[in-house]
């Protein structure tokens, strides 16, 4: 994790009262007020008792009845990605394959003198057209340009015929096609070559640019997945060392490669990561049909595509926790899940449940679980990093899913009640640029699950998007707003708090008003969601009106 060094002159001694709003905070429900001292939260109470520290502060913070909550963490995030995203070639809002090239043309004709055209976000089953673009559309659309457009989930990708002339060997790797999206080897080449064209500066002002939305939307922290097949070394340590030097959130990186020894979990730490995991894929994914599934896809006579098996799984699990490294996978098939779980357990008999639960490996995405994974996952100790934006988006029985799977198989995908019920400790994200950057978008996409059985409650899920991002880097003492714990909070206007469940079906915590359990914003979609005013994090602002 990349620390801030704290300036004793400002932040490390500096104390600031907040008052006149609402904090969310399990020490006081009810609490109106916040004191915090440096990069910690000092005192949490009532607005009567407030008045004893005013006198002796830096700073009082009126919050004219604005809320409070813990900064979220997005739990799986792809920084640069997110930042080319926004800086450049977004097709996420195309409509029609006729406006996703009308988009690239126009981009093309005002970016003269880019090497390579990047883009990222199309997604063809939304398009009545029902197809991505031919190659040969692309040529047109671009001038003839090397152009690299991934499809929205990043696991495959379209490209122009300049492209594919630059990657010497290409139309022989697997998973070339020669009219169709680019998946596996030869769809990371092309990745390779073309990201091989951004310059530090550009790469460093995607970086600035995607931490500076995460600030604005009360995301105090990251967890950055990085990794050989998906970027660079040098991307992945030019973002720690861009995170400890400016004033925004803080980055935890995780580096996906396989770990055989001591010497290469070393090398993995050498590089800032706290972990080998993230997206070590051991599949791809339902859009690009390159999941690894149990049977046949709905749409397509073949069950996708294993980049792990269960031998190789047990062996990274057992490295990893005998090097003291939080393991972790990419999964989101059923069978590409039934392998973590058997490789993990087989790790576990090699080196200790005991050690294998402690170190808290963690499974990214996780969509299509079954009850035996279920279990696997609370027998290990298995952290579920998810994104519930992946059901609003592809979801419901006219979605990505039912077209993938049919409408059967889709209503068991992201099973987040059940989870929970099974006690499997569980994350928020978004893999942005899969999805975008939204927090209380991504809280309200796991309450109002499209698949009502599979929704959990506002708590459950505000919680797992704030203190859960912590408890899967290993930190259970922060994401909360408690005495001692990091002064990492968000303030945001808001309309009046309530105590939210969908409905009595789902999974839940207590949600009685008596019990004096924290109100929350409603999240009830077609309603306006919170917006963030500030974001603190150790103590700093790196979002709104500085209080430093």
């Amino acid at each position: 994790m990349s620390e801030r060094t704290p300036d004793p002159a400002s932040s490390g001694t500096r104390t600031v009262l907040l008052r006149g709003g609402e904090v969310h905070s399990p020490a006081d429900p009810f609490a109106t007020a916040m004191v915090v001292e440096g990069d910690r939260i000092a005192w949490v109470g009532e607005e009567g008792a407030a008045d004893s520290f005013a006198d002796g502060v830096d700073e009082v913070v009126q919050l004219d009845g604005a809320l409070v909550t813990p900064a979220f963490t997005d739990a799986h995030v792809h920084t640069t990605a997110t930042g080319l995203a926004l800086t450049g070639l977004d097709l996420a809002g195309a409509a029609t394959l006729a406006d996703a090239l009308a988009r690239i043309r126009a981009y093309a004709g005002a970016r003269p003198a880019d090497r390579i055209l990047l883009g990222h976000g199309w997604d063809a089953s939304a398009w009545p057209e029902g197809r991505p673009p031919s190659r040969a559309e692309l040529d047109a659309a671009t001038g003839g340009r090397p152009l690299y457009l991934t499809r929205v989930d990043v696991h495959s990708a379209v490209v122009t015929t300049a492209l594919l002339d630059l990657v010497p060997g290409i139309r022989d790797q697997p998973g070339h096609h020669p009219d169709a999206p680019l998946t596996g080897d030869a769809h990371h080449a092309v990745r390779r070559a073309a990201h091989a064209t951004v310059t530090p500066a550009q790469r460093a002002e995607a970086q600035a640019a995607a931490l500076a939305r995460a600030a604005s939307l009360g995301i105090g922290t990251v967890h950055e997945c990085a990794g050989p097949e998906i970027s660079s070394e040098d991307d992945f340590t030019g973002l720690l060392a861009l995170a400890r030097e400016t004033n925004g959130p803080r980055v935890v990186g995780y580096w996906a490669e396989a770990v055989a020894s001591a010497k290469d979990a070393e090398r993995i730490r050498g590089l800032g990561a706290i972990g080998a995991a993230g997206d070590l894929f051991a599949d791809g994914s339902l859009g690009s049909h390159t999941a690894h599934l149990h049977a046949p896809y709905a749409d397509a006579g073949h069950t996708g595509t294993a980049h792990l098996d269960a031998d190789a799984i047990a062996a990274h699990v057992a490295a990893c926790t005998e090097a003291g490294l939080q393991a972790g996978f990419h999964a989101i098939g059923d069978a590409a899940l039934t392998s973590v779980v058997d490789g993990v357990r087989a790790a576990a008999e090699r080196v200790g449940l005991g050690r294998v639960r402690a170190a808290r490996h963690r499974v990214e995405h996780a969509e299509m679980l079954t009850e035996a994974t279920i279990a696997g996952f609370a027998e290990l100790a298995l952290t579920a990093s998810v994104q519930p934006a992946f059901d609003a988006a592809w979801g419901g029985t006219e979605g990505m899913y039912a077209a993938r799977l049919g409408a059967e198989r889709a209503r068991t995908l992201n099973p987040y009640a059940a989870l929970l019920r099974a006690g499997v400790p569980i994350a928020l994200g978004s893999d942005s640029p899969v999805t975008p950057l939204d927090p209380w978008g991504t809280v309200r996409a796991a309450v109002f699950h499209r698949t009502r059985a599979h929704g959990i409650s506002a708590r459950a899920a505000f919680t797992a998007h704030t203190r859960g991002g912590w408890r899967a880097v290993g930190r259970d003492d922060a994401g909360v707003l408690v005495p001692g714990a990091p002064a990492d909070y968000a303030v945001w206007r808001t309309g009046e708090l309530i105590v939210q469940a969908p409905d009595e079906r789902v999974e839940r915590w207590s949600t009685d008003p008596r019990s004096g359990t924290p109100g929350l914003p409603d999240l009830t979609p077609g309603g306006d969601l919170p917006v963030c005013l500030s974001t603190v994090v150790g103590g700093r602002t790196v979002f709104g009106p500085p209080n430093e």
